[in-house]
Order: structure tokens, then sequence, then C-alpha cells
């Protein structure tokens, strides 16, 4: 592994923190980084076609509109995926989602 690579475990932290600091934004009613990060493009959180299971896609994807996945069931979800992923490439989409904060190191980028 390079030296100047941040770990797998770093990668995850960082995006677990984020998640945590969206969390208490929702709380606050402001709008979480995640969803903003949605909306210009970055990644997607999508329900199956069945509706049973979330999906994580790269870039944007078209929905139904009722398939609309609420902030408090998409963290829930991404937290349980950040947790036990050992897929670098799914922890890097997620941290770039957050490469506004201030934590964000240039190398994470997909």
């Amino acid at each position: 592994m390079d030296a100047d690579r941040l770990s797998d475990e770093d990668l995850r932290r960082f995006v677990l923190d984020r998640l945590t600091e969206d969390e208490e934004r929702v709380a606050r009613e402001e709008s979480p980084l995640l969803d903003d990060a949605e909306g210009r493009g970055r990644l997607r959180v999508l329900r199956s076609d069945d509706g049973r299971e979330l999906l994580l896609v790269p870039g944007t994807a078209h929905t139904r509109d009722d398939a609309v996945v609420p902030f408090e069931e998409k963290a829930r979800w991404l937290r349980t995926e950040v947790e036990r992923t050992s897929d670098r490439w799914v922890l890097q989409l997620l941290a770039a989602a957050y490469d506004t904060h201030h934590r964000w190191q240039e190398e994470w980028r997909t």
C-alpha cells in the first residue's frame, strides 16, 4: 500500500462521521449533504425494482416518483453497508458525497 494512501478504515470512519453529521443536520431541519450530493448527480440511493432492497449507484439515475428513499432510511442502510463492506470503491463513492467537508482527502476521489 502506498504510504500516502489512507487506509480503508480511515475512509470508513470519515463516511460514518459524515453520516452522523447529516443525521444531526436533519434533526436541526437542515438539508443533509448526502441529499445535496444526490441532487448534484454524484450518487444515488434507489429502491430495487421489487422495492425490497436499496441500491447505491454512481451518478444520476431515474426513479419512479414513489421510489424516493427518505433520508433516515438511506442513512441507516448506508451505515450498515459502510460498516461491513470491504469494497474501497463503495467507500470512495460515499466519501465523494462529502468532498466539501474540511477533512475530505483528494486521493479518495473515485
